[in-house]
């Protein structure tokens, strides 16, 4: 595991032996093998049906340089005018719905049968100029999309690419949008690239002006840094800038995101899906309370499944909160402590992100509480009381009631500790907690 960061330090290395980047290329060499990544034959709008100046720019060309494109890339793409006016030119002609995203900027998203083609006007009085108005170099290179026409990389995107290296275009820049700076740590992470210096630099020494970008768009970055399979290194390094103290980022948090990290989901036995879905949760867990999403924009659901993984991480691992740096910590007296009401409130709140709050316990343990919890039937990890209120109703004659509530939640209780089987046990249970006597034949549990 790599240390925490420090002030300056600018991480995410490569790991030795990975490739360094897509091969050096001439710029015609270059276009020729986008266009084989990116099969255009397979795009919802032909090119022919697009203007002759378009460009494609942003992460369709990154992405495709290096050879990560997705099955359908988002398609940024810039006109020399009236890139609205297109948009719903398009959706006319060949289905989808057109989005205005940006009027005074003219910019619209066209979503059809899967796809996202943002269509904007050019910025500047060439595709040159509205390259030098981007975030990052490797996201200001553009294709043409003429025929022949040769990739555009008039600040060097291609070296940053081939060098792992994100480089911001300029200070001021990352100041036009003070959300570049979190994207900046996201994308670094989400690559694998390693921060330029002066990058860094300016990342920290204007921290503060994230405060000033709405609480949504924070979260929509941060997530996609959270679920970066090198995420928990972004998230630290967030924390080390100072960009997450206004959001009401736990500062104490860095311990323990390094451990958040695929290898020890790995060791625990998490499958890939599993991965896929604990760690992003519990990265975010570890850094915002409920409070702190709320100030995010987070969903109601969100907010509620951080606070309940951070209240038992609190009372199930041993030493101060923020200062877990032990692996080996053993939350099994604590467990072991808890009362059987208190056990079952665990895997009940707790049901459908357990793998999220196993993510630092010894390995032992994990795979024991793994095996029980991907068993759809154990009656403690996946509490159902065995009968439900209107079978109840009709059996004992009970009307809705607080009375009736309790006996399914003492029914649940029940047979997560497999005291009850069940149907007539459920029901003899009932009738003896009711004071009512067992129909004839029916099983009395108190002789079990």
């Amino acid at each position: 595991m790599r240390p925490p960061l420090t002030p300056g330090q600018a991480p995410l290395e490569p790991p030795l032996g990975r490739p360094a980047g897509p091969l050096a290329l001439t710029p015609e060499a270059a276009a020729e093998l986008l266009w084989q990544r990116l099969h255009a034959d397979r795009w919802p709008v032909p090119r022919a049906a697009l203007p002759a100046d378009a460009a494609l720019v942003g992460g369709a060309v990154r992405d495709g340089l290096l050879d990560r494109l997705a099955e359908r890339p988002d398609l940024d793409l810039v006109v020399g005018a009236d890139a609205i006016g297109l948009c719903q030119r398009l959706a006319q002609v060949h289905g989808g719905c057109a989005v205005v995203l940006d009027p005074q900027r003219d910019i619209a998203r066209l979503v059809v049968r899967g796809w996202s083609l943002d269509l904007a006007r050019r910025s500047g009085g060439s595709l040159a100029a509205d390259l030098a108005r981007r975030d990052y170099r490797i996201n200001a290179i553009a294709l043409p999309l003429g025929p022949g026409e040769p990739l555009l990389d008039p600040l060097g995107g291609l070296v940053d690419l081939q060098a792992r290296q994100l480089v911001a275009v300029g200070e001021a820049n990352l100041l036009d949008d003070p959300l570049r700076l979190l994207r900046g740590i996201r994308l670094a992470a989400q690559l694998d690239f390693t921060l330029e210096a002066s990058t860094w630099t300016w990342i920290q020494r204007h921290h503060q002006r994230l405060a000033s970008v709405a609480g949504e768009r924070v979260l929509a970055e941060l997530d996609k840094l959270a679920t970066a399979p090198r995420g928990h290194q972004g998230l630290q390094q967030a924390l080390v800038a100072g960009l997450l103290q206004p959001w009401g980022a736990d500062a104490r948090a860095g311990a323990a995101l390094g451990r958040l990290n695929p290898e020890q989901a790995q060791t625990c036995g998490l499958n890939p899906e599993e991965r896929q879905l604990a760690l992003p949760l519990a990265r975010l867990a570890r850094l915002f309370d409920a409070k702190a999403l709320e100030g995010l924009r987070a969903s109601r659901k969100l907010q509620q499944r951080c606070q309940r993984l951070r209240q038992w991480w609190q009372r199930l691992e041993p030493g101060p909160p923020g200062q877990e740096t032990d692996l080996d910590l053993d939350p099994g007296p604590a467990i072991a402590a808890l009362a059987e009401s208190e056990r079952l409130a665990l895997q009940r709140q707790l049901e459908d992100d357990l793998p999220a709050l196993l993510l630092a316990w010894p390995s032992p343990l994990v795979h024991a509480w793994l095996e029980r919890w991907r068993n759809p039937n154990d009656p403690l990890f996946h509490p159902r009381s065995p009968l439900d209120g209107r079978s109840l109703q009709a059996e004992l004659g009970l009307a809705p009631s607080r009375r009736l509530g309790d006996l399914l939640e003492q029914l649940m209780l029940e047979r997560a500790f497999g005291r009850i089987g069940d149907r007539e046990q459920a029901l003899a249970w009932c009738r003896q907690a009711l004071g009512q006597a067992n129909t004839p034949g029916e099983k009395d549990p108190r002789r079990d």
